[in-house]
């Protein structure tokens, strides 16, 4: 069924398909962050403006939906830091201009909700996540060099602390204070980032890199796991 969806994405949509599209993948990603990865197509498609047939019609079960949202994501995301590189001439403001972009993307709330329903390890996730790494890890180091990002923030500091920016806050918040409240708290966190900031002169916790935190993933461990022996 998987392998449908991903041969149909492969081929250009008419311009009213690409738009149904988008709009679902857009309300997949926000219900599935407020309500959990169980939350009725119905709902989605609800959401989306559109038949539950125009949401089948492009993803034929919801294996295929959350699997095309969290690689709309990573895609997303990579482009954005590609263009964040290309556009700005200070790598920090490259930097900054991709954490607040990936805040609205959304990556940092929906993946870690859909982390343990899907597989990111085939050869199309690998390639979304190994060119957005690539690319962020790029700007990272181009701010290094300049003397503008703090020598001890690394990768997964950026990538970990989008995720904790992400996450909706518990209680009453309105979706757009959550939105404002995440990119206010991400300004603050910022100043901490900046290499000449009145920030500490030592970062405490773990200074992890790319390769830590990928180590550390659940599909990671899900790997190393050793496999049940077979009853003869």
């Amino acid at each position: 069924m998987i392998a449908v969806t991903r041969v149909e994405s492969a081929r250009p949509l008419r311009a009213d398909a690409q738009l149904n599209r988008d709009r679902i993948l857009a309300a997949a990603r926000d219900a599935f962050v407020e309500r959990g990865p169980g939350v009725p197509l119905d709902e989605i498609a609800r959401r989306a403006g559109t038949g539950i047939a125009t949401l089948y019609r492009r993803f034929p079960d919801r294996e295929a939906l959350m699997r095309a949202v969290v690689l709309d994501a990573l895609l997303r995301t990579g482009e954005e830091a590609n263009q964040a590189a290309a556009e700005e001439a200070d790598p920090f403001e490259a930097l900054v201009r991709y954490m607040h972009r990936t805040l609205e993307i959304r990556i940092g709330a929906v993946i870690p909700v859909l982390l343990e329903e899907i597989s990111i390890e085939d050869d199309e996730m690998v390639q979304a996540r190994s060119a957005g790494s690539d690319a962020l890890q790029g700007i990272i180091d181009r701010a290094h060099r300049a003397g503008t990002l703090r020598r001890d923030v690394t990768f997964a500091d950026i990538g970990l602390l989008i995720v904790r920016m992400s996450r909706p806050l518990p209680g009453t918040f309105t979706r757009e204070v959550n939105d404002g409240l995440g990119h206010r708290h991400l300004d603050l966190a910022i100043a901490g980032l900046r290499a000449d900031g009145a920030a500490p002169d030592k970062l405490g916790g773990p200074a992890l890199s790319l390769r830590d935190l990928q180590k550390m993933s659940p599909s990671s461990r899900r790997r190393a796991a050793p496999k049940a022996s077979r009853k003869k």
